[in-house]
């Protein structure tokens, strides 16, 4: 329920494996490419991991998302290199049986993400500038 990928996302495909009938609520959260951070604009973005520990990281905060909230399934799945404007660079998927502990659980989720997993994300400028960026 952990991935790390190199081609695009599929929400769909996400909802599904952690599509329950015990669950009345799956929440979600699609991290995409904007066109711009601060005054600058961006034409893409490439992100790299340090793949086994982006993934045990992935399967802590899976550990701790359960332990914290009533859920029933989670999934996190990042994608590594070239993400071009309005493609999903993350998506979480959340399911409970009620709607305040998948919702909650998914905004838990995403804010470890930035925390914990080693994914920085380089910056493609329409200026030619570059720039990384880690998660913070």
């Amino acid at each position: 329920m952990f991935e790390i990928v190199n081609d695009p996302i599929s929400v769909e495909a996400i909802l599904k494996k952690v599509s329950t009938s015990k669950a009345g609520a799956i929440s979600t959260f699609v991290g995409v490419t904007r066109n711009y951070t601060g005054t600058n604009k961006v034409d893409y973005l490439v992100y790299e991991a340090y793949h086994s520990m982006s993934m045990a990281m992935m399967e802590q905060i899976g550990e701790e998302t359960r332990e914290k909230f009533d859920i029933e399934k989670i999934a996190i799945t990042h994608r590594i290199g070239k993400v071009v404007l309005e493609e999903a660079s993350v998506v979480i998927a959340v399911s409970a049986g009620h709607r305040a502990a998948a919702i909650n659980a998914c905004h838990f989720a995403i804010d470890r993400l930035k925390e914990l997993v080693p994914i920085w994300k380089k910056e493609f400028m329409s200026d030619g500038r570059q720039e990384w960026i880690a998660n913070s």
